[in-house]
């Protein structure tokens, strides 16, 4: 499929884009050798392929959400530099 620079114009138009003269004809170039290998690809029987969204299986390794003891304040605190109130104390920073 041929794209004219007509076209790229009208894309690039609708897409806010903006583009010198070399660049349109760069742009017609690309757009055209996608489309063209598009239409290699249609030429492929897909029905029983299943879509996929990567083209490797990925998986989440989660952990169970227990609920187990937290650090008590005193804790928390043990090795803290500077602590006022049962918090940390840092240097103001404005």
């Amino acid at each position: 499929m041929k794209i004219s620079t007509e076209e790229v114009k009208k894309i690039a138009f609708l897409s806010r884009l903006a583009f010198g003269e070399g660049d349109v004809e760069k742009m017609r170039s690309s757009m055209d050798s996608i489309l063209s290998y598009m239409e290699e690809l249609n030429r492929y029987d897909t029905t029983d392929v299943e879509p996929t969204v990567h083209a490797i299986e990925q998986y989440n390794v989660l952990r169970d959400d227990v609920a187990h003891e937290s650090l008590s304040n005193e804790e928390a605190l043990k090795n803290a530099p500077e602590r006022e109130d049962g918090y940390f104390k840092v240097p103001r920073i404005i």
